[in-house]
């Protein structure tokens, strides 16, 4: 596994260098913090721009697709989120559904419709799932990308959050991060527990770190 990702990796390192050279620049990257553009740089693909965003799968990123958002993404999007304009929780209500939106978007382009809750390498189907690192990438995009575009009125997109204590059997987690603007509040937006076209998990950092 570490070989492969290794491979995967220089592979990515390559193509950016010869993209670089050849004189092709990604499109205007989103401001970030060093926790934030760290999930991209570890798998050498560029971060998410206010036009497209690359979803990962395949665990550890393995496998990747484009995602081009078109005028009726964009439209899909921005009314799915104008219904949580009320309150706090009523905009982390419309981001589980924006996380169904992309579910649903992408499940049939890159075969995640097949996925499973909480798939790990012990299902030997790598292919049509996301692990924890993949789920936390994709969401994370998809936050930054709903930012950009004015989206959030109560929140902005936080760091990823790892979970994992070994000495109460707790297994190793990652997750994205909302960050509610008036309290500073953490929510975690955590698809990788739920299969497909089901809302993924929002709840307070403090409560998800005790969780298995």
């Amino acid at each position: 596994m570490r070989n492969a990702g290794t491979r995967i990796r220089l592979a990515g390192a390559i193509a950016l260098f010869v993209m670089a050279l050849a004189g092709i620049q990604p499109a205007k990257a989103l401001e970030m913090s060093p926790a934030i553009a760290a999930l991209y740089t570890t798998v050498s693909i560029y971060p998410p721009s206010a036009k497209s965003m690359t979803v990962c799968y395949g665990f550890v990123c393995r496998r990747r697709e484009i995602l081009d958002f078109t005028a009726g993404d964009r439209s899909a999007l921005t009314q799915i989120m104008a219904a949580g304009h009320a309150s706090a929780a009523a905009e982390r209500a419309a981001v589980q559904k924006a996380v169904i939106w992309f579910d649903r978007r992408m499940g049939p382009v890159i075969g995640t419709n097949k996925r499973v809750a909480k798939a790990d390498f012990r299902y030997f189907d790598d292919k049509h799932n996301f692990d924890c690192w993949d789920t936390t990438r994709n969401t994370t995009s998809l936050l930054l990308v709903l930012q950009e575009w004015h989206l959030f009125k109560y929140h902005v997109v936080g760091d990823p959050h790892y979970r994992g204590n070994t000495l109460v059997l707790q297994t190793p987690h990652n997750t994205a991060v909302l960050v509610e603007r008036a309290t500073r509040m953490q929510w975690v937006v955590d698809l990788w527990p739920r299969g497909y076209l089901q809302p993924p998990d929002v709840m307070t950092v403090e409560r998800w770190v005790t969780e298995d």
